[in-house]
């Protein structure tokens, strides 16, 4: 494949406590505040801004106070008229458009880093909204290269930017960075290492590439959603009457086939999968999710082909 010339990246934004209980993330940019002198030099071939997303969700050390910040950056919340007293969680949403954007103008930051944990074993999960982001590719390759503590992965949302909901589709690029197992409104020294390791590969790369680092191209793995799966439920109440079956829960990125066990109900009877195709199960049994009415989500891995990518000369 032909090399492809980019723009450089020089204006970074690493976002913590958009979920205000996924406390590595909170905990991180605390830490990058703190050194925030030294990461601003001259010198520097990149910019890097942090950002505590959501500081009253953080300071009650909850999910979200009134409505769930991640899902508020869709195009109609973002250019919403509120009225006096509106959702603090939209109006949040709307000064971080200012502050990171506004999406999909000149002045947007060139990449947007939100940092997520979750209850279920993910290892170190690279959230996108498409497979054709060269940038996000790369740093996937690099990470995947740098890493060894913990799995390195991608998974691709498979949406534009106009279906967009989340924070990290402000910048011009965007990523999520998402590690567990981690309870929330707990720290873990092995999760914490894994996103700090993620976080410092990825603006090594980007250092390397405004500097004029060429990087080959290559075939990486890309997990692409397919849909979400929800308990079983008494048609009744709605109450869930089985959970992720004991050969299931914490296999996420493990192939399922048909026929597998998937849940297991209240009274010892499994429930098996009855899909198609095989399938790779994430965010097993999340805890964020039961709200929801997500058990698991399931994606279809393929190989994608990256070409060989390089700064654009001045």
């Amino acid at each position: 494949m032909d090399t492809v010339r980019l723009p450089s990246v020089t204006r970074v934004a690493i976002c913590g406590g958009t979920h205000g209980n996924e406390l590595s993330g909170v905990y991180l940019v605390r830490e990058l505040q703190k050194r925030e002198r030294e990461t601003q030099q001259e010198a520097e071939p990149v910019s890097v801004v942090t950002v505590l997303s959501n500081p009253r969700a953080v300071q009650q050390c909850r999910r979200y106070t009134e409505m769930d910040l991640n899902r508020c950056f869709t195009s109609a919340i973002l250019s919403k008229q509120l009225e006096v007293g509106a959702l603090y969680e939209m109006e949040r949403a709307q000064e971080l458009n200012k502050i990171l954007g506004p999406r999909g103008s000149a002045t947007a930051m060139d990449l947007v880093c939100d940092l997520h944990n979750t209850t279920a074993n993910m290892g170190l999960c690279l959230i996108a909204y498409s497979d054709d982001n060269w940038i996000s590719l790369h740093v996937l390759k690099y990470l995947q290269r740098e890493i060894q503590s913990v799995p390195v992965r991608l998974v691709d949302l498979g949406m534009t930017r106009s279906e967009a909901y989340s924070l990290e589709s402000l910048g011009k690029h965007g990523l999520s960075i998402e590690v567990g197992p981690q309870p929330h409104g707990v720290l873990r020294a092995d999760i914490f290492s894994a996103m700090q390791d993620g976080v410092r590969s990825m603006l090594d790369w980007i250092r390397r590439f405004n500097s004029g680092t060429f990087f080959q191209g290559g075939e990486v793995d890309v997990y692409t959603m397919v849909r979400s799966v929800d308990y079983p439920r008494d048609p009744e109440t709605g109450s869930i009457t089985a959970i992720i079956h004991p050969q299931l829960q914490d296999r996420d990125f493990c192939v399922l086939r048909p026929g597998d066990p998937m849940f297991l109900s209240f009274t010892g009877e499994t429930q098996l999968f009855e899909g198609e195709e095989p399938l790779y199960p994430i965010f097993v049994n999340e805890c964020a999710y039961y709200e929801k009415g997500i058990a698991l989500w399931l994606t279809r891995l393929r190989k994608v082909q990256i070409p060989p990518v390089q700064v654009q000369a001045d």
